[in-house]
């Protein structure tokens, strides 16, 4: 599988999901988000803190936590999300570094940018910048933000080495690195890490936890961890798994992702 063709099928489903939120109000993948039986992507939003967001922010949330509740935000900082799709986390980050921060975000899809500046045009939202681009080649100067955050996209990318160290040049000396990510435990079935479409659901891309503190630490990051948020089992995996056409033993994969807020710091 090419590094194209990964990024192709990402960009696929998150323009897919755009559509049918910006359309129809909701979509299998959207309303997903929504559904208190989906493993990964539910209760991830205190219900104050989804009341205060345009709905169709809230709809196109396909996330797997909520990075800028964990992140620690402090007024006046500016902050980078990686991969914001329709916009949630950016717009909660605007509300809690206020009107003398700013909150950029990042994503390449043109689908999911009209979305969340649809999004940000209703929430009046000022202090917010979205851009298209790759995470792997982020348009933002070095030095540039005090905290990038990110909500279950780094693990979606065939280049994570290129997505960690754009991340440590953008952000200043002191800034944090604060995303949430799907993250392994252990050996996984080589089947399901070949097949596309789990590159494009979370879960075939995902980095070992060990692998992760490593490729942070090669680029110059200090202070990593990795701290799992929700761990998923056989009966999680085998729903989600069902979704898509597979099949596989419960032990095969019972325990071995989970939901991870991932923490680093640059010197």
């Amino acid at each position: 599988m090419s590094d194209a063709n990964i990024r192709e099928a990402v960009r696929d489903r998150y323009a897919a999901a755009a559509r049918a939120v910006s359309g129809a109000g909701g979509c299998c993948g959207a309303k997903a988000s929504l559904r208190a039986e989906d493993p990964i992507t539910s209760d991830l939003y205190g219900a104050a803190e989804k009341s205060a967001l345009p709905e169709k922010a809230v709809l196109a949330s396909l996330g797997c936590g909520n990075p800028t509740a964990l992140a620690e935000l402090k007024a006046g900082e500016i902050v980078l999300d990686l991969g914001s799709g329709g916009g949630i986390d950016v717009l909660l980050s605007a509300r809690r570094v206020g009107p003398k921060g700013k909150a950029y975000g990042l994503d390449m899809t043109d689908e999911m940018l009209a979305l969340a500046r649809e999004n940000q045009r209703k929430a009046g939202a000022d202090n917010v910048e979205f851009l298209k681009g790759e995470i792997e080649a982020i348009p933002l100067p070095d030095n540039s933000v005090d905290v990038v955050i990110s909500n279950c996209v780094i693990n979606l990318s065939a280049d994570k080495d290129r997505v960690l160290s754009e991340a440590f040049r953008v952000l200043k000396p002191g800034g944090r690195f604060a995303v949430s990510d799907i993250v392994t435990r252990g050996v996984i079935p080589e089947a399901l890490r070949r097949d596309m479409l789990l590159w494009a659901g979370c879960v075939a891309g995902a980095l070992d936890e060990g692998d992760y503190r490593a490729k942070l630490a090669a680029v110059g990051f200090e202070a990593i961890d990795v701290e799992a948020t929700r761990v998923y089992r056989s009966e999680d995996a085998r729903a989600f798994l069902a979704d898509k056409g597979f099949d596989v033993e419960a032990a095969a994969v019972d325990g071995k992702f989970m939901s991870a807020f991932v923490r680093a710091r640059k010197p």
